[in-house]
């Protein structure tokens, strides 16, 4: 999975931000406990959305602890879930076994490093290591990493084939997460989400695979690189219609959900998949208005003040104060495209520092802007 959401304090209110990072330090030190300390480069953002699901149907399946202080917490504590979670064993073994099918694509076609004799064969035992250490923690949940493993084979093979779509492509991506996301839950005890989470998975993957692409774009264009929308023709328009369709097709999947605990599964599978969509899809002007946008960044570093940069904006965030004012252009780059509350009549937020996330219909939870 590839990083689609990745939402800093900013654009999620208090607790829904708290829960958020107890699933990403969640899913990192599961790895670390399960399979070493190197394992924990695999911790993406996406991978999280796996723990985050089975949490959503059955709260009981997450339980919490507390961790000590990390560097990237800004050498705080947390409470995180626990690598016994069952949600967090399968966020890391997908994790596992989608880097293993990176790392070994990247070999295979030489990219930068990894064109060096001695750096493709240490990748490769790394990648095959993974693979390994996926198929059994996802095993020990009840899922077959096969699913998994044929997908990644798959992808190259449709990249050198000629004549298909662009939907073709995205294919791979979309069968993976579809089983990953329906087999939240079957451990959650909520067959009768199997279908409807399938569903939302294939959306997801398209949108994930889609968002890369555009992302990617500029970059492999002057390299001469693959990629998707090159390889087929697809302009930006076309690309950004496909999008908006996956978009809303997720949309009407998380629907149809029964979740005990559903806000931060909106919070991120809607509202913050929005937000990637304008965000990689943003035009010039837009650009031009936000200043460049930084690198995605390669290490899941969250938004903290008084430490750390914001891992969406790239920005050094140093007080809280510095982010109020009148506009979302006064505070990070990530949130500069607010639209005030998604809509909702926010008249009454003031400076609330989470504008965003200040009125009922969008889910907020502790804000005391007196909004709600």
């Amino acid at each position: 999975m590839f990083g689609v959401v990745r939402p800093c304090r900013h654009v999620l209110c208090g607790s829904l931000f708290k829960d958020w990072m107890a699933h990403l330090c969640g899913l990192c030190l599961t790895l670390r406990a399960e399979h070493g300390q190197a394992a924990r480069l695999v911790t993406n953002y996406d991978g999280l959305l796996v723990s985050v699901l089975v949490e959503a149907q059955a709260p009981e399946l997450s339980p919490r602890r507390k961790a000590g202080p990390c560097a990237l917490r800004g050498m705080r504590t947390a409470e995180v879930v626990t690598a016994r979670a069952q949600g967090a064993q399968l966020a890391a073994a997908a994790s596992l076994l989608l880097a293993a099918g990176k790392t070994r694509d990247h070999v295979a076609d030489g990219d930068g490093p990894y064109a060096r004799r001695l750096v493709a064969a240490a990748a490769g035992r790394t990648a095959d290591r993974w693979d390994a250490a996926g198929g059994r923690t996802g095993a020990a949940v009840g899922f077959d990493p096969a699913v998994l493993r044929d997908a990644v084979a798959r992808q190259p093979l449709l990249e050198a084939a000629s004549g298909l779509g662009l939907l073709d492509l995205t294919e791979p991506t979309e069968t993976a997460v579809a089983a990953v996301f329906a087999h939240t839950a079957v451990l959650a005890g909520k067959e009768g989400n199997t279908e409807t989470l399938a569903e939302a998975g294939r959306f997801f993957g398209r949108l994930a695979h889609l968002i890369d692409a555009v992302e990617d774009l500029a970059d492999d264009e002057a390299a001469g690189a693959y990629n998707p929308l090159l390889a087929t023709g697809t302009t930006l328009d076309e690309a950004r219609r496909h999008a908006d369709d996956a978009l809303h097709g997720l949309r009407l999947a998380l629907a149809e959900l029964e979740m005990e605990r559903p806000r931060l599964v909106r919070a991120l599978l809607d509202r913050e998949a929005g937000r990637s969509v304008e965000r990689a899809f943003a035009a010039p002007a837009d650009l031009a208005r936000r200043g460049p946008r930084p690198p995605r960044p390669g290490w899941p570093i969250p938004c903290f003040t008084g430490t750390l940069v914001c891992a969406t904006c790239g920005i050094f965030q140093p007080e809280w104060s510095d982010h109020h004012g009148d506009s979302c252009d006064d505070r990070c780059w990530c949130t500069r495209h607010c639209d005030g509350c998604d809509g909702c009549d926010c008249s009454g937020c003031g400076d609330c520092c989470n504008c965003c996330d200040c009125c009922d219909s969008c889910d907020c939870c502790d804000c005391d802007c007196g909004c709600n």
